[in-house]
């Protein structure tokens, strides 16, 4: 196999296993921010940024993304994002993007409330315009909600705020002080179990 057919199809199947196991969360996520303190391959052991420990079942198939910074220029017409911010829906401040990649454009679409900080929202949306300012950059967003209704949401992007991607990783990545965001499924006992680990690139926090 040519170098880049097997380049094309570790990228094609990392996006279907993004857009699975993105589909795969969409039901009642429980998600899990920290480092890692222990993976054997078929769990791992999270702890957490609010001081707990959180025990994750991994599936037979796992697999890794990482989460990687890019430039807030890099955010251009026809982007699809994810937005987390605070504020209200006159005034909305980001306080972080996740840019996507293309193959992985209408995940999780929608604007709706979100727990990387108190009163936070997710928009998950495609970027109609970007207007540069000497303070950063205001994106006006477009959507549509599960019910198909669009929407609309201007977000203020300020320097110095979080601008990550999505890049294929490798089971290896997943190593003990990595940092990691995972969207766990809680069962009814209370077990978790997650078939991605998106994993912060060369120490970054993930900032989702």
């Amino acid at each position: 196999m040519k170098p880049v057919r097997l380049f094309t199809g570790l990228v094609v199947a990392f996006v279907a296993f993004l857009s699975a196991a993105t589909a795969m969360a969409q039901g009642t996520p429980t998600r899990v921010r920290g480092t890692i303190s222990a993976i054997d391959g078929k769990t791992v052991t999270v702890a957490t940024r609010e001081g707990t420990t959180a025990v994750i079942k991994l599936a037979d198939n796992w697999a890794v993304a990482l989460v990687a910074p890019v430039a807030l220029a890099d955010i251009k017409p026809n982007s699809f994002v994810g937005v987390a911010s605070l504020g209200n829906d006159a005034n909305r401040t980001a306080l972080e993007v996740l840019v996507f990649p293309e193959a992985a454009r209408g995940s999780n679409e929608g604007h709706y409330p979100w727990d990387l900080q108190p009163e936070s929202m997710m928009t998950n949306a495609t970027v109609s315009t970007v207007d540069a300012g000497s303070d950063g950059q205001t994106l006006k967003l477009a959507f549509k909600d599960k019910a198909g209704v669009a929407g609309t949401q201007t977000i203020k992007v300020k320097p110095g705020t979080p601008v990550v991607t999505f890049q294929p990783g490798t089971q290896a990545d997943a190593k003990v002080g990595a940092k990691v965001f995972v969207g766990a499924s809680k069962a009814a006992d209370g077990t978790l179990s997650a078939g991605r680990l998106n994993v912060g690139k060369d120490g970054l926090t993930p900032p989702m």
